[in-house]
């Protein structure tokens, strides 16, 4: 059979790979211990879920609008004015199926063939994936741990080119935890306001920042990188829905309403009880949240002060997210490798830093009990010290 030229290159995405491998490990009796998830281990809220089943009962199980719910969307709106500072109308937002497909639809809906988009390494492991369906072309910018993994003016301006058409941000950073200030954010919104630059905001970690780590939205800087800025969120990581799959974005009318109509050709409508239930998450207090961020800072700092005692591997603290990317380059060991033998002879389950764009690190989750990281630490320890 032969298949379209466009996915011939498209890989499978290695987190979920890792995630699934130790699963099975686990499922057959293995005592395995993964750092490989990508979500909260905390369960939905019991508000959110108790509004799911009152959906359910009153028979709101039929399509809703493709973009999603006039209340869903009045709520969004609600919320980037209250926590965002950004204005934006229900009829500039759309709601998907999680906060991947709404950058999904951004990238097929900006690129045409060889319109090149700017991607900061590290990186999700899907926005190079994305481009590359879109028919786009991903430019990568190698940050460097002394600057916090963050991309600086300088390298951004030498990175533009003559069919440069959007360059991607993630603040908090998955797979890093870096987060932008607002100082670093207007110098980019500058240079990408000068060349017309459009900027693909991923702020789906927004609400998990640590310690003095303000989370800022580019596009409430001013009004001229408002009109160039799309604004990614979800439900997912701040409100432990990862299954439900709700995401959305907001920006300039125009193409919100074309991504609209792709979304009418291709999914159609998100999950009408998914969206009952995000309105009320979106419209409760944040008393869940301040709970899941004080654990995880407890987490983040017990696996650091681990991580700092074991002679070969380095680590800087993440002031975002719920990850740790640990530099293992001093075990000469490549990524990949490094993440196979791992599984294979202690039982621990990394996802390897090459899926990110950088061999040097693994990323580890802390998404995971303390009881876990604790336990995984210590084969981690023995066996980088026996290597």
């Amino acid at each position: 059979m032969e298949l379209a030229s466009r996915v011939i290159n498209l890989t499978s995405s290695p987190t979920l790979a890792v995630t699934s491998k130790a699963k099975q490990l686990k499922d057959s009796g293995v005592d395995v211990v993964s750092f490989g998830a990508g979500e909260p281990d905390f369960d939905t809220p019991e508000y959110i879920k108790n509004s799911a089943v009152k959906a359910l009962q009153a028979g709101f199980t039929k399509y809703t609008p493709s973009t999603g719910t006039i209340q869903l969307r009045k709520a969004i709106a609600e919320k980037f004015k209250r926590d965002n500072n950004l204005n934006y109308e229900p009829s500039q937002i759309v709601v998907s199926n999680g906060a991947k497909h709404s950058l999904y639809n951004i990238f097929q809906v900006i690129c045409d063939k060889r319109d090149e988009v700017i991607i900061p390494v590290p990186y999700w492991v899907s926005y190079p994936q994305m481009v590359e369906l879109s028919v786009g072309k991903s430019v990568f910018i190698k940050t460097k741990e002394k600057n916090g993994f963050k991309i600086t003016p300088e390298q951004l301006k030498k990175a533009i080119k003559k069919r440069t058409k959007a360059l991607v941000i993630n603040s908090p950073s998955n797979p890093t935890g870096c987060v932008y200030t607002k100082e670093e954010l207007q110098a980019i919104a500058d240079i990408a306001v000068e060349h017309g630059i459009i900027v693909i905001s991923d702020e789906i970690y927004e609400k998990l920042v640590y310690d003095e780590a303000k989370h800022v939205s580019i596009a409430s800087l001013n009004e001229k990188i408002y009109s160039l800025t799309f604004t990614v969120n979800g439900l997912s990581k701040a409100y432990s829905m990862t299954g439900w799959r709700i995401g959305y974005l907001a920006g300039p009318k125009e193409a919100v309403e074309k991504i609209s109509n792709l979304q009418d050709h291709s999914t159609s409508c998100p999950n009408s009880i998914a969206q009952a239930a995000s309105v009320e998450a979106l419209t409760q207090n944040e008393e869940f949240i301040d709970k899941m961020k004080k654990e995880f800072i407890s987490r983040r700092d017990y696996f650091v002060k681990r991580i700092k005692g074991v002679r070969k591997l380095s680590v800087i603290k993440p002031k975002g997210a719920f990850y740790i990317f640990c530099n293992i380059s001093r075990t000469g060991i490549g990524s990949l490798d490094f993440s196979k033998r791992l599984l294979d002879e202690a039982q621990v389950a990394v996802i390897p830093g090459i899926a990110f764009g950088e061999d040097k690190y693994i990323r580890l989750s802390f998404a995971t009990s303390m009881e876990q990281i604790t336990k995984g630490m210590d084969r981690i320890e023995k066996w980088v010290g026996s290597l």
